[in-house]
């Protein structure tokens, strides 16, 4: 089996201290790429070094909506220029968060726009979070595609079908973590057994959310492969196939990357 975990924190505490050994763990497990994400600007270079030492990780340059409100003069320029590393392949993570509003929610929608006209300029898929913030999310992703030119996922979802069907529609990817395991997301799991197998992928979120049956415990990338045994099973799919095609999903969105040879 060969999995991709499509979003992680390997500069996370909890992760970091021990992150040869986390990468190690994840291989032996079947996870042959892991797309390392930012949260903030400041973090951009050691998240593109883990990608330049490891053949197996790419990166991402964004700023979480949390940290809307720390980057006032970010714009589109910056993004651009830290994303044409050959090791980027993705903008952001990016989006609205209107459930601990950590960032004013009028910084939080530049941010987003700025984050946005990157992902235009340079070609590269958005990484979207979005939390309480269903109808400004909708509606920015909406317009963003009608002026055309960006695509995306909306990474760790929670959302609501609707939401859901909306990403979908646009062209966007549902990714799935570990809550789908949780046993309160009866919601999420209904949505998991309707998504499109050709716009779906899987990830960890790393440190965060660590799935059944690690419950408790720092999660890591490895963990991936039980997400995609729970979500294979939820499906009435055979897991070897749900990881084939959800790595084949990786590479159609994330198309900077380069497939592992081996």
């Amino acid at each position: 089996m060969r999995l991709i975990d499509s979003h992680c924190h390997l500069n996370y505490e909890g992760l970091i201290e021990r992150q040869a050994e986390v990468l190690e763990n994840a291989r032996q497990r079947g996870v042959a790429g892991f797309l390392n994400i930012s949260t903030r600007q400041r973090e951009w270079s050691d998240i593109i070094a883990v990608a330049e030492r490891e053949s197996d990780v790419w990166a991402s340059v964004g700023v979480h909506p949390h940290e809307a409100d720390a980057h006032p003069d970010l714009g589109a320029a910056a993004l651009a220029e830290a994303s044409e590393h050959p090791r980027v392949i993705a903008i952001g993570e990016c989006g609205l968060d209107y459930y601990y509003d950590k960032s004013d929610r009028a910084a939080q929608r530049e941010r987003f726009e700025a984050h946005i006209d990157a992902a235009r300029q340079t070609g590269l898929p958005l990484v979207v979070h979005t939390r309480d913030a269903e109808d400004d999310t909708a509606e920015i992703l909406s317009a963003a595609v009608r002026e055309g030119g960006v695509t995306g996922v909306l990474h760790c979802f929670t959302g609501s079908a609707e939401l859901a069907r909306t990403g979908l529609d646009l062209g966007f990817y549902v990714s799935l973590s570990g809550i789908v395991t949780f046993k309160n997301a009866a919601d999420l799991q209904a949505t998991a057994k309707w998504l499109p197998a050709d716009q779906m992928l899987v990830e960890t979120d790393a440190p965060f959310l660590a799935p059944v049956p690690h419950r408790g415990q720092k999660c890591e990338p490895a963990f991936v492969v039980d997400t995609a045994a729970f979500v294979a099973e939820l499906r009435g799919e055979d897991p070897e196939q749900l990881a084939e095609t959800t790595t084949d999903n990786f590479f159609n969105l994330f198309k900077k990357a380069q497939r592992p040879t081996a």
